[in-house]
């Protein structure tokens, strides 16, 4: 069986105001909703897992209620790093779990098709990662005021979620990178870590992450649509 887990345990500080952005309501719906249904629609999914924080657990179940979502789902603690969530998550999972996809609660266009492909691609690999080419020329500055080089664009990869992967493979690439002292914030540099290829796939729409206040009415238009 393949599952999915929602890291969502963060406070999304960067949203301002003290408020929880997975719970504001974009094209009818809460954030999290709209991810949610997007793994419940997806046949590739067979249960999902929530990393939150434990004063959040009924509103996610009011979540569930209101929205009827049919897929069986569990909750595990948020940790102190993402990387911590998702070694909390891992844990709960399923004996009979072979693949696991790694998903951003508040990145919520993304599709069921994109989910299939990435756990397709990482049925194959052991590491999967939804991704698109960068369109912008891009620069490095070494002091955040100059430009320092310039980097290749065509070479370059704006990675996302969901990522995938074979439950022993990511098991594996955390352990190492907590055995070792790394904290990594995307689940790939893990994978690195250990030599674990990770392929890329491309989505064929747009699949962007509630960050800031900014982000909100372009993801509602891509919601409503």
């Amino acid at each position: 069986m393949n599952i999915a887990i929602i890291v969502a345990a963060g406070r999304g500080a960067r949203m301002g105001g003290g408020v929880d952005k997975l719970f504001l309501e974009l094209a009818g719906a809460p954030v999290i909703a709209h991810t949610w249904r997007q793994f419940d629609r997806c046949p590739a999914i067979a249960e999902l897992v929530f990393v939150v924080r434990p004063d959040a657990r009924e509103a996610f179940r009011a979540v569930a209620a209101g929205q009827g979502f049919r897929k069986p789902f569990h909750f595990a603690d948020g940790g102190a790093e993402r990387q911590d969530s998702v070694w909390n998550g891992l844990a709960t999972a399923p004996d009979a779990t072979s693949l696991v996809a790694i998903h951003d609660g508040a990145r919520p266009c993304v599709t069921p098709a994109l989910i299939a492909a990435v756990l397709e691609a990482a049925r194959e690999t052991g590491a999967a990662v939804a991704a698109s080419r960068l369109t912008d020329t891009v620069k490095e500055s070494a002091d955040g005021r100059h430009i320092s080089r310039h980097l290749e664009r065509d070479r370059l990869w704006a990675v996302q979620t969901p990522q995938a992967f074979r439950l022993e493979v990511i098991r594996r690439a955390i352990a190492t990178a907590r055995e070792q002292g790394r904290v990594f914030t995307d689940d790939t540099a893990a994978c690195e870590l250990i030599g674990q290829p990770v392929r890329l796939v491309a989505g064929d729409t747009p699949n962007p992450k509630v960050t800031t206040p900014h982000d909100l009415p372009a993801i509602e238009r891509l919601l409503q649509h």
